[in-house]
């Protein structure tokens, strides 16, 4: 750990988590911090858990039928899985931005619009909307077509759209799952590029797949994997290991995450 490490605040604690769907348990025990302003990356093979886990910070999987989370999910040393918190506001704090970019059938301005309006939010819904897509580097390409459908822009210009979107609600925490895997090398390097500067006031958790752009932008990963039961036909995510993403990729403490940085499985 890192002398400055030791200075970051604690967003999320995870402590011994798991996540069943029906029966079968999808991930186990999972124990990792999530630290206030920083890029941290979910890595591992497919069907490892990685958007389980994800999707466990801001309760999406109760939208899931048959889905339990159990163990502790500590928001600033708050369970969000307490009786008394309602969800929804849950998400509004947490904020999501899906694999493939998902607009609304609306207008670019609507689409920023909306989450503001939904929630009543004070202020001038213009410099809301402006604000947003200035935030997510998207202003100068739509400024003058704000009244066009959004499902007119790029993929990667949807995607921005879709984390104006997101940021338009001022959340703490925003939640991306494999954002780029639709997007071209150009739109790509864009969204890096934009999450790079949104952690200055954002805490962001990503999953992705690609394992250079977690090299580029994460300041820690946690690699998880597989473990199947040949017996029982089951397979289960567990974290191998969290750290900071260099000694990730240089230095790993565990052998199966060596062989998966270096391409031997997975």
């Amino acid at each position: 750990m890192t002398e400055n490490a030791t200075v970051k605040n604690e967003v999320f604690s995870l402590d011994g988590v798991n996540v069943h769907y029906g029966n079968s348990l999808a991930v186990k025990d999972v124990s990792f911090p999530i630290y206030e302003n920083e890029i941290t990356a979910l890595i591992g093979p497919s069907g490892c858990g990685k958007s389980t886990i994800l999707r466990s910070l801001n309760r999406m999987n109760d939208l899931i039928p048959g889905a339990k989370v159990s163990g502790d999910v500590m928001y600033h040393g708050a369970d969000i899985y307490a009786d008394e918190v309602d969800p929804v506001q849950v998400r509004k704090i947490i904020g999501m931005v899906f694999q493939k970019p998902n607009p609304f059938p609306k207008s670019i301005y609507e689409n920023v619009a909306f989450g503001p309006q939904t929630l009543g939010m004070k202020g001038n819904m213009d410099d809301i909307v402006e604000e947003a897509l200035v935030g997510a580097a998207l202003w100068d390409e739509v400024k003058d077509r704000l009244k066009d459908n959004a499902f007119g822009m790029s993929g990667g210009q949807q995607q921005r759209l879709c984390i104006a979107r997101t940021i338009a609600v001022k959340p703490d925490v925003i939640l991306m799952d494999e954002p780029c895997s639709a997007l071209d090398p150009v739109s790509t390097y864009k969204i890096e590029d934009l999450m790079m500067k949104l952690k200055k006031d954002y805490t962001i958790v990503i999953v992705t797949h690609n394992m250079q752009q977690a090299a580029r932008v994460a300041d820690r990963t946690a690699f998880f994997t597989v473990s199947s039961n040949d017996e029982e036909g089951s397979r289960t995510g567990v974290l191998v290991e969290f750290d900071e993403t260099s000694k990730i990729f240089s230095n790993p403490a565990d052998q199966r995450t060596q062989d998966y940085v270096t391409g031997r499985f997975g």
